[in-house]
């Protein structure tokens, strides 16, 4: 099965119950992994992603250049997000890569980008953040994806075709 046949038909039947935040789990086709996120709102074609997140539960390598391959092919995968990604650091010794968008959005005086982290080459987690220009100080918020966009996103992350 591909992913688009096992996660869209559980994204298209989760419906929560009440206001968020919401959360949704679920395995994906490429095995081992499994998807994870928040949603502030949830609806029939989509959600409001306050954080998502890929997780692989079997051993796979953690070295430097394990790390840096999955950042740099996810930083060339990752294309359905509103500003494409870049790999900002990749950390040895934390076995931690971080990529965040390449050119954030600027809203009246606000940043906003996305902020990828990944660690030890089995769990990425994306969020989106606002931060005042000039002051650093940063704030997660919400971001719009549709469900076929999710499944896009999970594949483009953990390598799936």
């Amino acid at each position: 099965m591909t992913l688009d046949e096992t996660l869209l038909p559980k994204l298209a039947e989760w419906r929560p119950a009440g206001p968020g935040p919401n959360h949704f789990s679920g395995p994906l086709a490429q095995p081992g992994w499994t998807l994870a996120l928040t949603a502030a709102s949830a609806e029939s074609l989509g959600c409001l992603v306050s954080e998502l997140s890929v997780r692989h539960a079997g051993p796979r390598p953690a070295d430097a250049a394990a790390l840096t391959q999955w950042a740099v092919r996810c930083a060339q995968r990752v294309t359905g997000l509103l500003e494409p990604l870049k790999v900002v650091e990749v950390d040895v010794t934390r076995t931690e890569a971080v990529l965040r968008s390449d050119k954030p959005a600027i809203r009246s005086e606000h940043l906003f980008y996305y902020d990828l982290l990944l660690q030890c080459t089995q769990t990425a987690f994306l969020r989106r953040y606002r931060a005042a220009k000039g002051n650093g100080r940063r704030e997660t918020v919400s971001f719009a994806l549709t469900h076929e966009a999710i499944a896009k996103l999970a594949a483009d992350l953990t390598g799936a075709e």
